[in-house]
């Protein structure tokens, strides 16, 4: 390990407080100092992916390919946007991709079955007894069933925006930063989005 990532990852220094030092130092070809940036920011990337796609297999792809393109093009990154916000531009454009394919596809599943993503956190009941409830398992399938529906009937981009504002708690500002467009431009898309689900899960909102 070179003295410069030494000095930049062994201290237990605050976690960002070195980035711009930790990025500098993998633009001069420093492989652990790129190792310490993946550790940084993997869970970030996982979940994220994890959570646009609902597809383990899809979000490691993504996370592998994310992380390729950023040793990749690290070298054209010039500080002019947060390190974050640059990432993340890239974890979305290449979920875009696949959320396009599969609309072709149309393999998108009809029924979420992922336990971690914030959207089954949010509607999914558990059961109060081991037995469970009979009715209120009926109602947990039919519910993941019109969400499933209403995912797929948003575009791909409506679906980016309606993922990172609600399950992932981006302000609109920055969700137009990470896609390249206006923060009014992501307000519209972000309406569209919430009408359509609204109308596709009906009575259960």
């Amino acid at each position: 390990m070179t003295s410069q990532a030494a000095a930049v990852i062994g201290a237990k220094l605050a976690p960002r407080l070195d980035e711009h030092e930790l990025i500098r130092a993998v633009q001069q070809g420093d492989q652990d100092a790129f190792e310490a940036l993946v550790r940084s920011y993997d869970q970030t990337v996982l979940g994220l992916a994890m959570n646009l796609l609902r597809s383990p297999e899809d979000a490691r792809d993504v996370y592998q390919e994310a992380f390729l393109r950023v040793y990749k093009n690290i070298h054209t990154f010039r500080f002019d946007c947060s390190f974050h916000t640059w990432l993340y531009r890239i974890v979305t454009n290449l979920c875009f991709d696949y959320l396009r394919k599969r609309k072709i596809r149309k393999e998108e599943p009809a029924v979420v079955e992922t336990g971690d993503g914030p959207l089954d956190r949010t509607y999914a009941m558990e059961e109060e007894r081991p037995a469970g409830d009979p009715e209120r398992r009926y109602q947990n399938h039919q519910l993941s069933e019109r969400i499933g529906r209403a995912l797929e009937d948003l575009t791909p981009r409506e679906r980016m925006v309606f993922e990172l504002r609600h399950y992932q708690g981006m302000r609109l500002r920055m969700i137009g930063e990470i896609l390249g467009t206006s923060e009014e431009a992501a307000k519209n898309c972000l309406f569209r989005a919430t009408q359509k689900m609204r109308a596709v899960l009906g009575e259960f909102v």
